[in-house]
């Protein structure tokens, strides 16, 4: 399995000198790629509404994190873990992407989730109600504008004629993996994937879930054992023995991926380095 470092993104503060420091020594350390979470907005309860992030909860942005990582790192992979495509243009997002592809000499993979903050969709003017719908034209869409010099496409939500991005990413396409928990998350993974970042199963556990997912991959024509799998391991909080026991659990399950977050530790920047060092070397 591939070891990624999750950048700790509610604890590293706002210093780039500490923010270049974590990214290199993550790839000194050698994990194979970084990931940078996603929120445009954290929001205050309300009613019986509580989020999972609030307000004061700091979230750098993705895409201009992933460019400064890229600027400071050599090799290391960079992923966005996830990003919440539907509350933005897709035509934007194939562009973002393709240009940290660009910098980074082919070193992106994207993760995509179709998000569930209804304050954040409303913030940023997009429809909360038919995000599903518009992610998978989305993914489409953004696959053709990756590849193509120039194209017209008619969709339900995205109108181009004769027009493309450029410059072009060095990935053609550029990976595209999916977070998500519902049985239709599962299922759109299964058809349009590259890879899938589990959060919660369906009935039955994780070896049932992952079970069904593979044969909705099966049903679409695909090659299940092509499709990634990336488990996040809390190393923040228990010992290298708990990590050990979590990683041979989905190495059994088929993972491909193991991603490794020292948040929740209450850890300082150097903290958090040196626990990486900790979960590697437990991992590897």
């Amino acid at each position: 399995m591939l070891l990624n470092a999750l950048f700790p993104t509610r604890d590293i503060g706002t210093d780039p000198a500490k923010i270049r420091d974590w990214a290199q020594a993550a790839e000194d350390l050698g994990y194979h790629g970084v990931e940078v979470a996603d929120h445009v907005f954290g929001a205050a309860p309300r009613g019986d509404w509580k989020p999972t992030y609030s307000e004061h909860d700091p979230f750098h942005e993705t895409f201009t994190t992933m460019a400064f990582i890229a600027a400071v790192t050599k090799t290391i992979k960079l992923c966005s873990g996830v990003l919440i495509l539907p509350q933005r243009q897709a035509g934007l997002v194939a562009k973002q992407a393709a240009q940290v592809d660009v910098l980074t000499e082919g070193r992106l993979r994207l993760g995509l989730g179709i998000g569930w903050n209804t304050v954040e969709f409303e913030g940023l003017g997009m429809d909360f109600k038919n995000r599903a719908r518009r992610f998978e034209e989305q993914i489409d869409l953004m696959r053709k504008l990756w590849c193509e010099t120039s194209m017209s496409y008619q969709g339900r939500y995205h109108t181009i004629n004769s027009a493309a991005i450029c410059p072009l990413p060095v990935q053609r396409p550029i990976p595209i993996w999916i977070g998500g928990s519902a049985e239709a998350a599962l299922r759109r993974t299964a058809r349009l994937a590259d890879g899938y970042f589990p959060q919660r199963p369906l009935d039955g556990g994780w070896p049932a879930t992952l079970e069904r997912m593979r044969g909705w991959a099966e049903e679409a024509g695909r090659d299940p054992a092509a499709l990634g799998i990336e488990w996040r391991i809390g190393a923040g909080e228990g010992t290298p023995d708990d990590w050990r026991r979590e990683a041979d659990e989905w190495r059994g399950l088929g993972a491909t991926h193991l991603a490794v977050t020292t948040m929740r530790g209450g850890l300082d920047v150097e903290g958090h380095i040196a626990r990486m060092g900790e979960a590697l070397e437990a991992l590897s």
